[in-house]
């Protein structure tokens, strides 16, 4: 959204962004449910908030896959392989998070169990893993690509492997709006997905502009910008449309991360309506 803006591309469908950021996903469905906004940018694992009522609705499926999200090792780690894991303690942000599930997902795509790795709940911000890699409080932690791209640099830790090595498609980067957008402005929203349609073209096709807009926005170095690109580049959906694979995972994840009892009618937490015909 950042890129789209900076470059006056949502300007020019005849938008005036103003680009709100929250910590996590769990505040920008606060504030969706309190009517402050109108469109989120947020996760796949969000729509199980819209089966528990909260007014909005998935609009586009803007990144499948999760390269973003990696399992990162101490610098001088042992560990070289995602099989010898196994036994050892992993860093998540907490329970019941996305980062919980992934961890989870290893444990069931590999076949140790449920105890086939022991998830240790330390945070999700950037400083939790450096202390406990330093610490050696824990094997390894999932949690941002960036992050351990970041850590590299100073020899803290390093990636592992993407999560997307052993997590199929579901919709890692969904867009939500708000059901009173819909109702009393569509044609808004159909301006804004047509507008994050043509910044996602921009940004496959542009490495060095997006990698500079990137650096500005994140605060990150365009050296691990460029890393991250690279690593990045394939998950994004240049159509915004919702990948069946990505459902099928979403709906099994609800239950998993015990964010509703039952699977859901997954059609009833999306539209594909707004995208560009």
């Amino acid at each position: 959204v950042n890129v789209g803006d900076r470059l006056g591309i949502f300007k020019k469908h005849g938008l005036d962004l103003k680009i709100v950021n929250f910590t996590g996903g769990g505040k920008m469905i606060q504030a969706m449910t309190a009517g402050a906004i109108d469109i989120g940018d947020g996760a796949g694992t969000q729509m199980a908030f819209v089966a528990k009522g909260v007014p909005m609705k998935a609009v586009c499926e803007n990144t499948s896959s999760l390269p973003y999200f990696s399992i990162g090792v101490p610098w001088d780690s042992p560990i070289k392989t995602k099989e010898q894991l196994k036994g050892k303690k992993i860093g998540i942000s907490s329970v019941g998070s996305l980062t919980d599930w992934l961890a989870q997902e290893l444990e069931r795509k590999e076949g140790w169990g449920a105890n086939g790795l022991t998830r240790v709940a330390i945070g999700s911000g950037a400083a939790s893993p450096v202390a406990a890699f330093r610490d050696h409080l824990i094997g390894a932690y999932i949690g941002g690509t960036t992050t351990f791209l970041k850590m590299a640099e100073s020899k803290v830790g390093h990636v592992l492997l993407p999560v997307s090595d052993f997590v199929g498609n579901m919709a890692s980067g969904t867009l939500f709006a708000s059901n009173h957008l819909i109702e009393t402005d569509p044609e808004a929203l159909r301006a804004f997905l047509a507008g994050w349609i043509e910044t996602t073209a921009f940004i496959r096709s542009h490495k060095a502009e997006t990698v500079k807009l990137w650096s500005e926005v994140t605060g990150f170095h365009e050296s691990i910008m460029s890393q991250e690109y690279d690593i990045v580049l394939g998950m994004f959906n240049p159509s915004c449309k919702f990948d069946p694979e990505s459902l099928t995972n979403l709906r099994r994840s609800f239950v998993e991360l015990k964010l509703l009892d039952a699977p859901p009618d997954m059609s009833t937490l999306y539209t594909e309506a707004y995208l560009p015909k």
